[in-house]
C-alpha cells in the first residue's frame, strides 16, 4: 500500500488486537483436526425469546417502520426503558430528556468522549477493562489514565491512588459493574465514593451496567443512578444484548443526566441515523413482556458457572465465585504469563480462554472463561484441563 495511505495517528495508538491473534491460533489448531472448545467468546449462545422475535416480525411488515427512525429513538422505547428502570432499580427517568437510544451500548460508550473530552483531557479507564473505553478516549484526543483493578481491592479502582494532577485534568471516568472481565461487583458504598470524587473534581461518570441482569444466588446489582447525587455527575449505559440474548440486534440505551444525554445525542445525530424501528418495537416487547426467559437463562448460566468453578477447584486452582456476568476470572497457574498459559491450553488440550493481558496491563496473571457454551461442553473442558502438563 502506498505510504500516502498510512493509518491515522489515532489508530496507531491502539494496542495490537490480541483477539485477532487468538482467532488465528484457533484456525491453526482446528486445521490439525483438533476439536476446539472455545471459552473465549462473550456472546450468548441462548436464543432471543420468541415473543421478541414475533414483535420484530410484526413491526418489520409495517411500511411506516421502513423509513428513517428518529435520532433519539422512539418515545415508546424510551418510555419502556424508563418504566423498566423504575421497576428494577427504583430510579425515575424522564423518557424525553434522560433516555437516549443507542445502536448497542458499545457505540454509546465509544462516542461519549467525542461530546465532552477535549485534546489533553484525562480520561480515567479501568484496567483490566473493556477495550472500547480507552479507544473512545484516544479517538477524542484524550489522555488515558488507567486505574488498576486489583484482586486485593475486590477489583475496584483505588480512587485515592489517582494522582492529584490527573484528577485535576480528568474529564470523564469509565466504570463497569458487574465487571467484564473480572466478574467483580460494586456496592452502594463504592458508588457513593465515586459520586463524591466526581463532585470534587468535576468528572463525568460513565457507568456501563451491561451485565446487571446476569446475576446469581439472589444477588441484585445496584444501578449507579440509585446513589444520591449520581444523576448530577453521570450517566449509565445499558443494553438488551446480554439480558435478552440480543447481541446481534444492536440496541441499547444511555440514561441519566439530561445535559450529558443531550451531548451524546448531538454526536449521534452527526454519525448515525438511529435504530431500525422494528428492532425498537421488539425491544419494547423484551422490556415490557414476560421475563421468564431471562430468569431461565440466569439459571442456565448459574449452572454453568458452578460446573466451571467446581472443575477448577477440583484441580486445586483458586477461583472466586462470580455473583454476576457470564465470565469467570481465574489466576494463571504455575507462574506463567497469561498469553503463554492460554497458548498451552489451546495447544495441549484444545481449550480456548482469553489471556487477561488482552484487557489491559493489570489483567496479566489472569485469564477469562466465558460461560457461553452448553454445560456438557464446559464439563468436558474441565476434564481436559486435567491433562495439562504444568
Amino acid at each position: 500500500m502506498p505510504e500516502r495511505f498510512e493509518l491515522a495517528e489515532r489508530l496507531k495508538r491502539l494496542p495490537p488486537y490480541l483477539f485477532a491473534e487468538i482467532d488465528k491460533k484457533k484456525r491453526e489448531v482446528r486445521a490439525r483436526g483438533v476439536d476446539v472448545i472455545d471459552l473465549g467468546i462473550g456472546d450468548p449462545d441462548l436464543p432471543t425469546p420468541p415473543h421478541v422475535i414475533q414483535a420484530l416480525q410484526h413491526a418489520a411488515l409495517d411500511p411506516e417502520n421502513h423509513r428513517y427512525p428518529s435520532y433519539e429513538g422512539m418515545l415508546a422505547f424510551r418510555q419502556a426503558v424508563a418504566d423498566w428502570y423504575a421497576k428494577r432499580f427504583g430510579v425515575t427517568l424522564d423518557p424525553e430528556s434522560e433516555v437516549l437510544t443507542l445502536v448497542g451500548s458499545k457505540e454509546g460508550t465509544a462516542h461519549m468522549p467525542l461530546a465532552f473530552v477535549n485534546p489533553g483531557d484525562a480520561v480515567l479507564v479501568p484496567d483490566p477493562g473493556y477495550p472500547v473505553y480507552a479507544a473512545g478516549a484516544w479517538f477524542a484526543g484524550g489522555e488515558v489514565h488507567f486505574m488498576p483493578l486489583r484482586r486485593e481491592h475486590g477489583f475496584l479502582p483505588d480512587l485515592d491512588a489517582i494522582p492529584p494532577d490527573v484528577a485535576r485534568r480528568a474529564r470523564l471516568m469509565y466504570l463497569n459493574y458487574p465487571n467484564n472481565p473480572t466478574a467483580a461487583c460494586a456496592g452502594r458504598e463504592f458508588f457513593s465514593r465515586v459520586v463524591a470524587f466526581a463532585e470534587r473534581h468535576g468528572v463525568i461518570v460513565c457507568h456501563d451496567a451491561m451485565y446487571s441482569e446476569l446475576r446469581f444466588d439472589g444477588y441484585e446489582p445496584p444501578s449507579f443512578l440509585e446513589m444520591e447525587g449520581a444523576r448530577q455527575v453521570g450517566v449509565e449505559f445499558h443494553s438488551l444484548s446480554k439480558t435478552y440474548s440480543m447481541t446481534g440486534w444492536r440496541i441499547g440505551f444511555c440514561v441519566g443526566n439530561a445535559r450529558l444525554v443531550a451531548g451524546l445525542g448531538k454526536v449521534k445525530t452527526n454519525v448515525d441515523s438511529g435504530v431500525f424501528q422494528a428492532v425498537q418495537y421488539a425491544a419494547v416487547a423484551a422490556l415490557t413482556g414476560p421475563q421468564d426467559a431471562s430468569e431461565r437463562y440466569r439459571k442456565i448460566y448459574q449452572e454453568r458457572r458452578d460446573v466451571v468453578v467446581e472443575g477448577l477447584r477440583a484441580l486445586g486452582w483458586e477461583v472466586d465465585v462470580p455473583k454476576a456476568t457470564f465470565f469467570v476470572w481465574v489466576p494463571v497457574s504455575k507462574g506463567l504469563d497469561s498469553r503463554a498459559f492460554a497458548t498451552r491450553l489451546l495447544d495441549e488440550v484444545g481449550v480456548v480462554v482469553t489471556p487477561g493481558v488482552g484487557f489491559g496491563p493489570s489483567g496479566e496473571g489472569f485469564y477469562r472463561i466465558a460461560l457461553t457454551i452448553e454445560t456438557p461442553r464446559l464439563a468436558e473442558a474441565m476434564e481436559r484441563l486435567k491433562r495439562l502438563r504444568l
